[in-house]
């Protein structure tokens, strides 16, 4: 599982963009965190279809934010709330924990919390 945070590294060429880069083949994105990384490169000034563009040659699978993940992000949020974590990021946990995978991130914030998914922080 990837959240956004690391996919706008792996296309801004930040640090961590290496790690990210080799999880590729397995990794896949919660339609929530697609909807984040299209967000952010909006806000940097891209066009839609530019960003759509960009998102797409990485070539995630996208899957869908289903009712089960839904109702996990919700319980979720008592947890993780003094972080800050955002719906995006819950989604991605939820996610990682369905799957039995590890979610990739470089927030570090996510490490700090007593969760079941695996972080493995990108820097």
């Amino acid at each position: 599982m990837v959240d956004a945070s690391a996919v706008i590294a792996l296309i801004n060429e930040e640090p961590g963009a290496d790690v990210v880069d080799a999880a590729l083949d397995d990794a896949v994105i919660s339609a929530v965190n697609l909807s984040e990384v299209i967000a952010v490169l909006i806000d940097a000034g891209f066009e839609l279809d530019r960003a759509q563009a960009m998102v797409s040659r990485i070539g995630l699978p996208v899957l869908a934010f289903d009712e089960r993940q839904a109702l996990r992000a919700g319980g979720l949020r008592a947890t993780t709330r003094a972080a800050g974590l955002s719906l995006g990021d819950r989604a991605c946990l939820c996610l990682a924990e369905q799957r039995g995978a590890a979610a990739l991130t470089a927030d570090r914030r996510w490490a700090t919390l007593d969760l079941t998914a695996e972080i493995r922080l990108i820097r």
